[in-house]
């Protein structure tokens, strides 16, 4: 094996991979090697798959006009957006988690979430926008943003990474594709750096610092059998194929802590049709199917089975994927009516992005569906009558009630006369006006919740036996546990991705002044 120095390794090439070795340059390294097993088409990882979304605290509109290309001036006097706080943004983890999240790990995300946004767009010049396709909905002549998550990338993923790759090259930052993590190199007392396989080639890459950010194991099969359970082999992959967990288990060689939900994943409702082990690298994110809050969910029985309007969809779509996967068949149907079909977002629903089945009654879109995995017709059609007659009994009890998708309207299918076991507890209008659509849905993994533990100060890997940091290991991204269970607040996780990318940089180019 050959010798070769650097001042700081960064392994993975997707989002938060690249904040760490801008992050690293910055702060004053000046030789950084970013390494990824994936061919150079498939730089990028999950980020790659994204919407580009960014959750963070803000002061509300004013706050972030300075950061978004796609306002006009005379656009701002339309746009009701409410601050997100700091509190709205560790209650949304901490009440997603059901209090299980590390409280340090929340606390630190949150407390750089904000100066995150302004670093991506100072040094990696990622062209923020307002999400109005995805988190506002127009009422009365006004965009309403919901869901306290308000900011995407024009282009999405796509664009994101290209504004990445643009800035690690700008900043001289050494790519190495196509070449695979072996070992972790561990010294007397600090990371002394990696054995990586590079065209066949065996080569030691000497180092004080490395920063693992090769993502969870969520397209490794049996490591998602293994630890989601049965059933999860079947779950469709909706980013990368790269990332399969060996990097996690190489840190655990060398002592490194496991932490977080080791059960728990993001997953989401994800267009049946699509590839089973990968994303598709020209749709991405449009795979994913969204506006279930808009209508209903039945399953191959023609049952219903989560309540579609328990909260907004940025609360629920990464847990409703797992609910999907538990169905019979793990698949499901997405129904909706004439009333509605305009709010579906095109990019998601248009004609020449899924398949939709039309039809111009229950009973013609039932058999529509029969060939294509509902099982039982007649329970299809019972399912949504008795749906209807719910919500119609709720209506005529409350008037005052109004359909509106940018709050929580609180139109219900309770009512002192009709209350179904399953609730739909917001959004829920009959659906009775044809034509009728629907769209077959299978459950999407985007990233597993469990990982390494780090000191949420610096980024540093915890070492299991001693609980104090290894010296020179950092994590960030997915492959960081503790930080979700469960569920997941939509656009936290590149957010997270950016803040301890920061700090293990940072803490990296230290250990590199150190050791010259």
């Amino acid at each position: 094996m050959s010798d070769l120095q650097f001042d700081c390794i960064v392994v993975g090439s997707g989002h938060a991979g690249s904040c760490a070795a801008l992050s690293a340059v910055e702060s004053g390294c000046k030789k950084v090697l970013m390494i990824d097993k994936c061919p150079p088409a498939w730089a990028g990882g999950n980020g790659y798959f994204t919407a580009g979304a960014h959750r963070t605290v803000h002061a509300g509109l004013d706050d972030l006009l300075s950061i978004v290309n796609n306002v006009s001036p005379d656009m701002v006097a339309r746009i009701d957006m409410d601050a997100y706080t700091r509190d709205d943004f560790i209650g949304d983890i901490m009440r997603l988690g059901s209090g299980k999240s590390d409280v340090a790990l929340v606390n630190a995300l949150v407390d750089n979430s904000r100066s995150a946004i302004d670093w991506l767009a100072r040094v990696a010049r990622v062209p923020f926008m307002f999400s109005f396709n995805r988190q506002a909905y127009e009422v009365d002549g006004r965009q309403r943003f919901w869901g306290g998550m308000v900011l995407s990338v024009q282009d999405g993923g796509k664009g994101l990474i290209a504004a990445h790759q643009a800035a690690l090259a700008a900043a001289g930052v050494t790519l190495w594709f196509s070449t695979s993590c072996q070992e972790i190199l561990l010294g007397e007392d600090a990371i002394a750096g990696l054995v990586v396989r590079r065209d066949g080639v065996e080569l030691k890459v000497q180092s004080p610092a490395v920063i693992l950010a090769a993502g969870g194991f969520e397209a490794n099969p049996a490591m998602r059998a293994h630890h989601l359970g049965p059933g999860w082999e079947k779950a469709k992959v909706r980013g990368t194929p790269y990332n399969t967990g060996e990097v996690i288990l190489l840190a655990k060689a060398i002592g490194a802590r496991l932490a977080g939900d080791w059960q728990g994943c993001h997953s989401t409702a994800w267009d049946a049709n699509a590839a089973d082990d990968r994303g598709d690298k020209v749709m991405t994110n449009q795979y994913t199917k969204s506006g279930y809050p808009l209508g209903v969910m039945v399953n191959a029985r023609g049952e219903r089975f989560v309540d579609e309007g328990e909260d907004f969809r940025n609360y629920t779509y990464a847990k409703f994927g797992r609910a999907i996967l538990l169905q019979p068949g793990g698949y499901a149907f997405q129904i909706w009516d004439n009333q509605v079909l305009h709010a579906l977002r095109k990019e998601e629903y248009g004609e020449q992005v899924v398949q939709r089945i039309m039809a111009d009654t229950l009973e013609d879109l039932a058999k529509k569906l029969s060939p294509l995995g509902l099982e039982d017709v007649e329970s299809f059609v019972k399912t949504i009558t008795e749906f209807n007659s719910a919500t119609a009994a709720f209506q005529a009890e409350h008037p005052e009630k109004k359909w509106d998708p940018a709050v929580k309207d609180g139109l219900s299918s309770q009512s002192t006369h009709s209350s179904p076991a399953l609730p739909k507890s917001n959004w829920a209008l009959p659906i009775n006006q044809a034509p009728f659509m629907a769209v077959k849905v299978g459950c999407g993994i985007t990233f597993t919740f469990g990982g390494l533990a780090i000191d949420p100060d610096t980024a540093g890997v915890i070492n299991d036996a001693t609980g104090r940091s290894i010296r020179g290991l950092f994590c960030t991204g997915e492959m960081v546990g503790g930080l979700f269970y469960s569920n997941y607040p939509g656009g936290s996780g590149l957010t997270a991705g950016a803040v301890f990318g920061r700090k293990a940089g940072a803490e990296a180019a230290k250990l590199c002044i150190l050791s010259t």
